[in-house]
């Protein structure tokens, strides 16, 4: 499998598509079975972390000192830390709760579940992370309002991804006009979370992070932008499934085909039908190429649903153009849905012959207009969430 998988990467590079082969109707009335609901789920972090990274770059670019470019680094950090109270997730999170309230999920694919920390300001280590002090915690904060709706769900599977911490202040320590100065830390996770008041029962999980990442050097300190992938192996009724969850990277698309085949090669069990949520960050509408990349925007779902075997669920249900979750701009208070316009928040499946699952239920969540918070405008996420409903397991 590893090497068919490989060779299908060379392909794809190679500027060779990989489709998939959909389902028959005898297929889905083949397996009825019991039905199993899945939901992936990006939240938003919060702002657009390029931003420090982009600033401190182009002052380095420009030939600025080490001063300056610090200045640059830490000015841009403030101004993205103000973002993320400005599109704050005490806010969005009762509205992605709702959405769980009304799909009723049995498995969920979270990515972008940010945890915010911050410390005091320490120049003589920058880039290390260690600011302790939670300024908010998104899956704590997730789970609080899913509990208050009387929603019984449990995170049965938390991967730790990117690390990172910059200084924040705004001015300069260099000539007295600094001002609201601490490091701020984001840590990145993927979590899976399960209902604890069905018949589900994990007996297995892993988590991987993967070996292909973005690595960032800012201000002479290398930043690793990590990504990896997690799973459960649960127990539904005598059948039992493997859920597996991922992030692939947004902004290298050679990156994310890496990555998808880092997965493929090692998450998916061979005996058992797996169910596989992502944001794969790849439309398989879109076939241009990034200006630093050699393969498509598409070429990792074209792997996905090519030489992986994955069937596309979605699919299965609607029309892709009737599946848009994504994307909004950095301050989620859009006035209209027309930001989401391409379809790269996934939910795939394999049986142990090959084939998919028959899909009997499908929503976008978070994509209406009536889906924002009427006093602030802000939306759920940047993103929208996908809800299938699976038979044939």
């Amino acid at each position: 499998m590893r090497s068919r998988l490989l060779a299908s990467v060379s392909a794809i590079v190679a500027g060779i598509g990989l489709v998939a082969v959909p389902l028959t109707s005898a297929d889905a009335a083949a397996r009825p079975g019991k039905p199993l609901t899945v939901m992936t789920r990006n939240l938003y972090l919060g702002t657009d972390i390029n931003r420090p990274v982009i600033a401190a770059a182009t002052a380095e670019a420009e030939g600025k000192t080490p001063q300056q470019i610090l200045v640059a680094l830490a000015n841009a950090t403030h101004v993205s830390r103000d973002i993320v109270d400005r599109t704050d997730f005490t806010v969005r999170a009762p509205l992605l709760a709702d959405e769980v309230a009304q799909a009723q999920p049995d498995l969920v694919g979270l990515q972008e579940v940010a945890l915010w920390r911050s410390g005091p300001l320490d120049l003589a280590h920058v880039g290390v992370a260690d600011a302790t002090h939670v300024d908010y915690d998104f899956l704590q904060i997730l789970l609080d309002d899913l509990a208050a709706r009387g929603l019984h769900y449990e995170a049965v599977q938390v991967g730790n991804r990117a690390d990172v911490e910059s200084p924040s202040f705004t001015g300069s320590p260099f000539d007295g006009t600094m001002a609201d100065a601490k490091d701020i830390r984001l840590t990145m996770r993927d979590v899976i979370l399960m209902r604890s008041d069905n018949a589900l029962r994990v007996v297995d999980s892993g988590d991987t992070v993967y070996a292909h990442n973005l690595a960032v050097s800012v201000a002479g300190t290398t930043m690793r932008f990590d990504r990896g992938f997690n799973w459960v192996d649960v127990d539904a009724g005598a059948t039992r499934l493997r859920f597996i969850n991922t992030h692939l990277e947004a902004f290298s698309s050679d990156l994310a085909l890496a990555q998808a085949g880092e997965l493929l090669s090692s998450a998916p069990s061979a005996d058992r039908t797996n169910v596989f949520v992502c944001d794969c960050n790849s439309d398989p509408l879109n076939g241009s190429v990034k200006p630093t990349d050699h393969v498509p925007h598409k070429a990792p779902y074209d792997l996905i649903t090519g030489a992986g075997g994955f069937t596309d669920e979605w699919l299965r249900w609607a029309p892709a153009e009737q599946g848009w979750t994504s994307g909004l701009s950095e301050l989620v208070n859009d006035p209209t849905a027309a930001g989401f316009d391409h379809r790269i928040d996934m939910v795939f499946a394999r049986t142990p012959s090959g084939a998919g699952l028959a899909v009997d239920r499908g929503e976008v969540t978070g994509t209406d207009l009536a889906d924002r918070d009427p006093a602030t405008g802000l939306w759920p996420s940047d993103h929208g969430g996908v809800v299938l409903r699976l038979r044939g397991l």
